[in-house]
């Protein structure tokens, strides 16, 4: 049977600490919790189920606090929960079966995540993989029996164990001042911070944060060659606009957006847009689009249930002659629910 250290980090988690670590806290062999500034309790709760508590001087990387978790880990595996995180009695006994027959050459053990509150920020899929589980110490092995090389590709078990995810609130706020931070620092994103940073604008961000990634986006806009991306960032930046009444800056967007093949966050977004000014059949027309005719790149809502919604509204605004239509959009809603994959990524 293999050992784990339990490696978390916290700040302010008074609400939901103790629901995670008793839900976990019997499988692990070692319990490590790296505090980065709380005020509240968290360090309190946390002492009572380990005396490992450490402070780390947050230094606005989270992978800065996360490495400094794990290089205390002294077990053969390491396990890195979030305190919003829960296992349930199911997945207990999952995990436990894999704590006992794990293989030694898996390094890396993922498993499915499932957020099931309303505060669903980024998730396109109902589920999804996240590697959860290290092989804290790895072995370098040679592979093929003619020029041979060492092997690079870490081992990775897909496993059934499936986390609940249980927050209480967003943490939208608290990414995006990481995000800015890393723009003023370094003028740009790494492509999957970019891809996060657009998605998180887009389904979570307010007036206030899209003003402040306006300039960046409209730059990345401007000077991209990767055409889904440009299309993404056109999409949170017509949010911007529609959402601080910006209605030149919106056309003007709309339009290039539309040269090419638009996706149903701009569709999405125009049908917004015309909702606003009450002109339901054009709304209706490009809320029809953005459900039938594109597909999402960003929000899977823009494809799904809430462009249906909107379109039902616009529906019903127009009244008498859409009964049809109202009919087929109530009755694909009703079959509508979060994919189990997505193109999304």
């Amino acid at each position: 049977m293999i050992s784990i250290s339990l490696c978390m980090i916290v700040k302010n988690e008074e609400q939901v600490l103790a629901r995670c670590l008793d839900s976990i806290v019997d499988l692990m062999d070692e319990v490590i919790i790296v505090d980065t500034g709380s005020t509240d309790a968290t360090k309190e709760i946390a002492a009572k189920y380990t005396d490992k508590v450490y402070d780390f001087a947050w230094t606005g990387s989270f992978s800065d606090a996360r490495n400094y978790s794990f290089s205390l880990a002294t077990k053969d595996y390491i396990y890195c929960p979030d305190a919003d995180e829960v296992l349930d009695e199911e997945n207990r006994g999952h995990f436990r079966k894999l704590k006992e027959a794990l293989l030694p050459e898996i390094e890396i053990v993922q498993m499915k995540y499932r957020t099931v509150t309303e505060f669903n920020t980024v998730l396109n899929i109902a589920n999804e993989y996240r590697p959860k589980l290290f092989k804290r110490l790895r072995e370098f092995t040679w592979v093929d029996p003619i020029h041979e090389t060492v092997r690079i590709e870490p081992v990775v078990y897909d496993s059934d164990i499936e986390i609940l995810h249980k927050p209480t609130s967003m943490h939208s706020k608290r990414d995006f001042g990481v995000f800015e931070r890393l723009v003023r620092n370094s003028g740009e994103l790494s492509p999957k911070l970019l891809k996060m940073y657009i998605r998180e604008l887009y389904m979570t961000g307010d007036k206030v944060d899209l003003s402040n990634a306006e300039d960046y986006l409209v730059n990345i806009s401007d000077t991209t060659m990767d055409v889904d991306v440009k299309k993404s960032v056109d999409g949170v930046l017509l949010k911007n606009y529609r959402l601080n009444k910006r209605e030149y800056d919106f056309m003007k967007t709309f339009a290039k957006a539309i040269v090419n093949a638009p996706c149903s966050e701009t569709c999405m977004e125009a049908g917004l847009f015309y909702m606003s000014k009450e002109d339901y059949g054009e709304a209706a027309l490009w809320l029809f689009n953005a459900v039938n005719e594109t597909e999402s790149l960003i929000d899977i809502h823009t494809s799904g249930d809430v462009a249906l919604e909107n379109l039902i509204n616009c529906y019903m605004k127009l009244g008498e002659g859409y009964e049809d239509l109202m009919a087929m959009a109530k009755q694909k809603l009703k079959d509508w629910k979060l994919p189990e994959e997505s193109a999304i990524i």
